[in-house]
């Protein structure tokens, strides 16, 4: 194989005392509200709304809404983000008699980050001349599926789309990030695209990837410096959606205390494009430090209706940094995947890079769900999300760190 370096990415992995929380505020609208009755809800709280749609053929623009205006409302996720020092507005759209039928709540809107740590492990499984131990593990080599046809949005740090390993790819792009194109920058959404839709035969002569022929889409939602905050990553869902993605891989996350709850608004949402044939996989987070501190899963993998993926190293045991599930609703780690000294592609010219984090053990979980979807057509999102963690190898260790297992690709 080719000889490559250790990413050292500890500010971008270690974000258990990064900023949290932006000042500005998720507002979530419930079901069956109209758009014109939310923009006249918050016309009388005297917030300045403006629509997703407004920016419908330029939505990497949508940030000048904060800019020009209060803030903005994703119709089709029935979420809005309102700026900073609305206190007295957003109270009023909350709380008030008119808004009752129509508004849910409110939270924090946070600051997320891309998950990628360095880590340490000796090894069971060994790359070969032919297939990371990644691949080896998760069985994808003695798949027959491919994900063709399958979308499988990344939102991430964007892609360097002229890799020579995404050579004839069908690759879609965007960046939701303020004067940064989708060219990858930082390396972590390159890495991530290359894991869960790496070609069979890369120019290194290693295999890497999980759904070779899926489509890709990949939207910049994290910042060259690997930082982001909800409402790109909102913006990047609802763009997924619009493309008929039916996997959002989502390798980034805000660190969670214990005892701390979940985004209603964002499982609410998640639980939304379930319905509508989407699952929304997500990195459980790297907060951990083992064997002495187990940290739970991070926003927004601990929302009950995204599926939060735990890594492990290749001694299949649950890597030192992966985060762990609480006792409380939601929190759990559902599937686990290899994510100690993955190799994969990064921008050029360095062309590939080891990394650890549960962001690599994400993509093996969106791949494997695009081989799901190409193997089962007719399954829904529910189904698919079933089958993904019903057919994962047992592996020793509590359920709490690994969920189910090691996630298999199908034959």
């Amino acid at each position: 194989m080719a000889t490559v370096k250790k990413r050292k990415l500890l500010t971008i992995g270690t974000t258990a005392h990064a900023e949290r929380f932006t000042g500005k505020q998720l507002i979530s609208v419930r079901k069956g509200t109209t758009t014109r009755s939310v923009h006249s809800l918050a016309k009388n709280a005297s917030i300045r709304m403006a629509s997703s749609s407004d920016f419908k053929a330029n939505p990497e623009r949508f940030e000048s809404a904060f800019r020009d205006g209060d803030g903005i409302y994703f119709e089709r996720l029935g979420i809005a983000v309102v700026n900073e020092r609305m206190e007295e507005g957003i109270q009023m759209l909350t709380t008030g008699a008119r808004s009752r039928n129509a508004i849910a709540g409110a939270e924090p809107e946070r600051y997320v980050y891309a998950l990628a740590k360095r880590a340490s492990a000796v090894r069971r499984f060994t790359d070969t001349a032919q297939h990371t131990w990644g691949i080896q593990a998760t069985d994808v080599m003695k798949s027959s599926f491919t994900g063709k046809g399958v979308r499988i949005a990344i939102l991430d740090t964007g892609v360097d789309d002229k890799h020579p390993d995404l050579r004839g790819r069908h690759i879609t792009t965007k960046s939701f990030i303020n004067r940064e194109s989708a060219m990858d920058g930082n390396g972590h959404g390159t890495h991530c695209v290359g894991v869960s839709c790496g070609h069979q035969q890369s120019s290194s002569g290693l295999r890497y990837g999980v759904a070779s022929e899926a489509e890709i889409y990949a939207g910049k939602v994290l910042s060259n410096s690997g930082r982001g905050s909800d409402r790109g990553i909102l913006a990047g869902i609802q763009w997924a959606m619009d493309n008929k993605c039916r996997i959002i891989s989502m390798s980034l996350g805000s660190p969670a205390f214990e005892g701390e709850p979940y985004s209603r608004i964002y499982d609410e949402m998640a639980a939304e494009l379930l319905s509508k044939n989407i699952l929304l996989v997500a990195a459980a987070g790297n907060e951990s430090d083992r064997p002495g501190m187990m940290a739970p899963v991070g926003h927004p993998a601990n929302c009950p209706s995204i599926m939060a993926v735990g890594a492990i190293d290749s001694k299949l045991n649950v890597a030192s940094f992966s985060c762990c599930g609480t006792a409380i609703r939601g929190g759990q780690v559902d599937v686990a995947a290899p994510g100690v000294d993955i190799f994969s592609s990064v921008p050029r010219p360095d062309l590939y890079e080891l990394m650890d984090g549960t962001s690599m053990a994400t993509p093996f979980v969106a791949g494997i769900a695009a081989l799901v979807i190409e193997r089962y057509p007719t399954a829904n999102a529910h189904e698919v999300w079933v089958r993904v963690v019903q057919t994962a190898r047992r592996l020793h260790g509590a359920s709490t760190d690994i969920g189910s297992g090691l996630a298999q690709a199908p034959r």
